[in-house]
């Protein structure tokens, strides 16, 4: 007889396994056990809403497997992840396997570490339901929202179509900003620049005209600057004033969830799915070279930032070895989280500060090892000293006109030395000046007027967006990853390199939200749904009771919704295709059916002309008189083949293009990327350049 400990992963498993030793079993639900159907409603509106779960098809083995199980042993803890999820995953298996939810068989790890697991193991608890009901509240709430709304949006615009209370706000954002995007009108601007040195000095540095004795000048066009130009002919340029200090550049803190997908995605280029899968196998437990299964990082699921004093020490002990007590701050660093951060968890930080990524590396995938050095890297900074700057500060006259430069240098790297948080916008290069002082003398070596036009707001990125939505108090945590990933499969949005970019489809699906359901795609409703959710969570709120609130707004909407557009057909311009039927001349027209997509003649029912849809990028084979096409692996990837295959090969990740190498006339390819290169088909041409 031993103690059962049910987990949801076998790599997590293993790794509490090799510490609890042979008194325990430790065996995996693999993730949810019990949940609501796929194919219907399952839940009651007319009854307080109450679901009705079943066993996930395909689980039924498995989970007489831990009924078997569970009645042989002594005892049986629920060790899921710890969060609404994880509590959910053992409030389920409690009830299928006859446990009692006010037992104390309840156990959560923050790391899977022998530190961790022993201190989990020592305070088991009953089941929250407060944060079980919190799931269920937001499993329900999304189940409404999506069964009540997909058909509708399916019968009006295209079929398969889908509607989520978090992926349609995101589309929204998406949409809004390719809206001001369209409306923006470029301004014109210009700026006068001035390359100066001391005299007997080769140091040139650059200022650049901010005013006139009166204050700041704007330069609007082309006549006014040459104006400035022609006045500050033989001008002399002498420096009025030198302000010189020291700036403290602090360090950010550790990573919570949002963060680290943010910078995985700006520093690695990880989609938000491919961090959350390489965080997820680093916190379960990585098997490392003469230690077994440990588990790297604490729990990667947070909004917090507090660290564990444990932590803060071993970290400290650390940079003292390392880089010397000069790079430890006066005392240890505290973040504080955000107002409506949970706080159920650390920051994300590794689980031994001492156990550097080069010690682990032969151990870890390629994404492992990546991931947990920028853990590790942006951990340990948060725990170093300041970085100091000496600043310089110089306004030069020159006639009546003020010129300004200003740089720094750097005293002390500190946390710098180490690691520094990526931007989505460009970093200026640092500047340094030479030693310059009041009243002196400048040679002037060039002085040009420079036009430029005012952007328009970017698109956003998988980074921008999670930001954001993080900002609107959208989502939380775990779904922003999933978020994504299924607004760009229902191919509302497109990725233009590292940009999100609305589809007509996506457009299209937005106005009507906009027009007949303005709450559900509102930001701010959307906001006040989920801190509703965590009223919840935190007892203050009956779920029930918010269900209620929801709905009967919710379902007056889609009823007069449903009356408003009775009869109505939106036709997407995007749907329609320069192939001719050869039936009846019309142009097809692209469907969806339970199979993907198909060409279609829009006769039907009086021309019933059906194709297969082929996506064409519109080059020529390189190697045959056939057409590229476009296709997509199993996880969604883009790659190129040829339309004459089998007979036919060829086959690209990187995009053919129209246009031929001006050196050997074959195919040039696109390389995708911030700056994408073109390059020439042939190895032995070595044609390539950059698109600026």
């Amino acid at each position: 007889m031993s103690k059962l400990v049910i987990v949801e992963s076998p790599a997590k498993a293993k790794t509490i396994k090799k510490y609890l030793g042979s008194d325990f079993d430790v065996i995996a639900s693999m993730g949810h056990v019990r949940d609501l159907p796929e194919n219907r409603l399952s839940v009651d509106v007319k009854n307080n809403f109450k679901p009705k779960y079943e066993v996930i098809k395909g689980k039924e083995k498995l989970v007489r497997e831990l009924k078997n199980k569970a009645e042989k042993s002594d005892a049986v803890l629920l060790a899921t992840d710890p969060d609404r999820e994880g509590e959910a995953i053992s409030w389920h298996l409690a009830y299928l396997l006859g446990l009692d939810t006010g037992d104390k068989n309840r156990v959560t790890f923050n790391e899977i570490t022998k530190t961790g697991i022993s201190a989990g193991m020592k305070s088991p608890r009953s089941i929250d339901l407060n944060l079980v009901n919190a799931q269920q509240a937001r499993r329900i709430l999304d189940r409404l929202v999506g069964y009540k709304l997909s058909p509708f949006l399916s019968q009006k615009i295209r079929r398969g179509l889908s509607a989520g209370r978090v992926q349609s706000v995101a589309v929204r954002i998406i949409v809004d900003r390719e809206e001001e995007i369209r409306a923006f009108v470029p301004e014109e601007y210009w700026s006068i620049e001035a390359k100066l040195s001391p005299e007997g000095s080769k140091k040139v540095f650059s200022a650049s005209l901010y005013g006139d004795e009166n204050g700041k000048i704007k330069i609007a066009n082309r006549e006014e600057s040459d104006r400035i130009l022609k006045d500050l002919k033989d001008a002399e340029f002498v420096i009025s004033d030198v302000k010189k200090g020291t700036r403290k550049k602090s360090p950010v803190p550790p990573f919570s969830t949002s963060t680290m997908q943010q910078e995985a995605s700006r520093r690695l280029g990880f989609q938000a799915r491919r961090t959350m899968k390489a965080a997820q196998e680093l916190y379960e437990g990585v098997e490392i070279k003469g230690m077994g299964a440990v588990g790297l990082i604490t729990y990667m699921r947070t909004d917090s930032l507090r660290i564990s004093e444990e932590a803060i020490h071993s970290a400290a002990d650390y940079i003292r070895e390392r880089w010397g007590e000069k790079y430890l701050p006066d005392s240890p660093r505290h973040y504080k989280s955000r107002a409506n951060a949970q706080d159920g968890h650390e920051a994300i930080r590794p689980t031994t500060p001492s156990l550097s990524p080069d010690q682990v590396k032969d151990s870890l995938s390629s994404d492992q090892y990546k991931l947990y050095r920028l853990i590790w890297e942006r951990f340990l900074a948060s725990q170093m000293a300041n970085c100091l700057q000496s600043t310089v500060q110089v306004t030069i006259r020159a006639k009546n006109y003020r010129f300004k430069a200003s740089g720094y240098t750097v005293k002390f790297d500190g946390f710098t030395v180490l690691y520094e948080e990526a931007r989505d916008e460009e970093k200026k290069p640092d500047v340094s000046l030479p030693d310059l002082a009041k009243d002196m003398p400048l040679q002037l070596k060039n002085l040009s007027g420079n036009q430029h036009f005012t952007q328009p707001p970017p698109r956003y990125t998988e980074a921008s967006l999670i930001k954001t939505l993080e900002e609107n108090g959208i989502g939380r945590p775990s779904t922003y990853a999933v978020t994504i990933s299924t607004i760009l499969a229902r191919e509302y949005v497109v990725r233009d390199g590292k940009a999100l970019k609305p589809t007509e489809l996506g457009e299209t699906v937005t106005k009507l939200m906009k027009e007949r359901f303005p709450k559900i795609v509102n930001v701010k409703f959307t906001a006040q749904v989920e801190s509703d959710l965590d009223e919840v969570q935190s007892g203050k709120t009956d779920w029930v009771e918010e269900l209620h609130e929801f709905y009967g707004d919710f379902d007056k909407t889609l009823k007069a919704a449903k009356e408003a557009m009775q009869g109505v057909k939106i036709q997407l311009k995007e749907d329609v295709t320069d192939v001719i039927c050869e039936k009846c001349g019309r142009h097809m027209v692209i469907k969806t059916g339970r199979y993907g997509k198909f060409l279609a003649c829009p006769g039907y029912p009086e021309c019933k002309n059906v194709k297969k849809y082929v996506e064409m990028n519109g080059a020529d084979c390189p190697k045959c008189d056939g057409k590229v096409v476009i296709k997509h692996t199993k996880k969604g990837r883009v790659f190129y083949g040829c339309s004459n295959y089998p007979k036919c090969d060829f086959v690209s990740w990187d995009e053919p293009t129209k246009e031929k190498c001006p050196r050997c006339g074959k195919t040039l390819l696109k390389k995708k990327g911030k700056h994408p290169k073109y390059y020439c088909i042939t190895p032995d041409c070595g044609y390539e350049r950059t698109e600026e």
